[in-house]
């Protein structure tokens, strides 16, 4: 017996809220590729909910734009017509954040009053909306490292806000497959459910990898496939500080490391393919793990080459998204046996 008497219901409404918070990704990764993650230099939780309505009201939000250096040493002289632009990207990313959390909240607290969610999924559900709090948190703690000393946000802290973000959904994907999955199960050879968790745990770590490229636009540049414009490891990679911060600080250094380590994400994936080959349902999800790294790793050389259009980058975070998705939908179902509760 689980611990919810609407299973059907939560389930459908973590489903819809694991989509929400693929397209809060995806309008994050907008956000990121257009230049607008600093348009909005202030944050106010409920009356920055509304936009500009006037002239006067639009001519202020500018202004307040322009006394950043992102302004003064990238955007210098651009029009409020071209601020708009950016505006709204992330004014659209922020008010998702806001309804996302406002969908958690309700539901939640309603359910929780009425009784049909209760004991340990009650505090795994309200733990959800902690971390969704958390994130909007971790989102203007991003967004303020750019508003003073530098022209874009640390690298470092838009890692931290993007894996936050993956493992919101991993956790919200994990309680749905777990309420529509009855118990009992068990996998059909021992260790495959060990093995596909550290694979994406694996998989995790490359999708961090890539928010670096992200924060230091290392996509924009080395735009050749398989070498480094002509090298197998660039020489500036060796170039700067010493230590292992460097690995985080270059363009070099951070394209490098993802390319890196999507090659040995697809070898994982194609170990843990032959590792499931004879294993009933097991097969089917190594199979389309393995091609589904496939298809991510071309579309990864495609995004390169091409210079990183939206449509590209853009899909090729959703596409992480999805993989995620699927490994972990695998890793419960071969997991063995688990409780009722679960």
């Amino acid at each position: 017996m689980t611990n919810t008497s609407r299973p059907g219901l939560i389930a459908a409404w973590l489903f819809i809220l694991a989509g929400l918070i693929a397209l809060m990704v995806t309008v994050g990764g907008a956000t990121r590729l257009t230049d607008s993650g600093l348009s909005i230099t202030e944050w106010d939780l409920v009356m920055g909910s509304l936009p500009p309505m006037s002239d006067a009201a639009w001519a202020e939000v500018f202004e307040k734009y322009k006394t950043i250096p992102e302004y003064e040493e990238v955007n210098f002289g651009m029009s409020l017509a071209e601020f708009k632009e950016i505006f709204w990207w992330e004014w659209s990313h922020r008010n998702l954040g806001r309804f996302i959390g406002l969908f958690v909240f309700f539901p939640l607290l309603f359910w929780s009053v009425r009784g049909v969610v209760k004991g340990g999924l009650r505090l795994r559900l309200w733990g959800i909306f902690l971390l969704v709090g958390l994130q909007g948190a971790i989102g203007w703690f991003m967004v303020a490292s750019g508003l003073s000393e530098r022209v874009d946000v640390s690298q470092y802290r838009l890692a931290l806000h993007l894996g936050t973000a993956f493992i919101l959904f991993g956790l919200v994907v994990w309680q749905w497959i777990a309420l529509l999955r009855p118990p009992g199960r068990a996998a059909t050879k021992a260790g495959l459910g060990r093995l596909t968790f550290a694979f994406g745990a694996a998989l995790f770590c490359q999708i961090i990898l890539g928010a670096f490229v992200a924060g230091l636009r290392a996509g924009k540049t080395y735009n050749t496939w398989p070498l480094m414009d002509g090298q197998f490891v660039p020489e500036g990679y060796f170039n700067g500080a010493a230590g292992l911060s460097h690995m985080f600080e270059t363009i070099e250094a951070v394209q490098f490391n993802h390319r890196t380590g999507a090659y040995l994400i697809f070898a994982f994936a194609a170990f843990l393919m032959l590792q499931t080959w004879n294993g009933g349902k097991a097969r089917g999800y190594g199979a389309a793990i393995f091609c589904g790294v496939f298809a991510q790793m071309l579309l990864g050389i495609w995004t390169l080459v091409a210079v990183v259009p939206m449509s590209l980058g853009l899909l090729h975070q959703l596409g992480a998204l999805m993989l995620l998705a699927l490994t972990i939908v695998a890793a419960y179902d071969l997991s063995g046996k688990r409780t009722p509760s679960s």
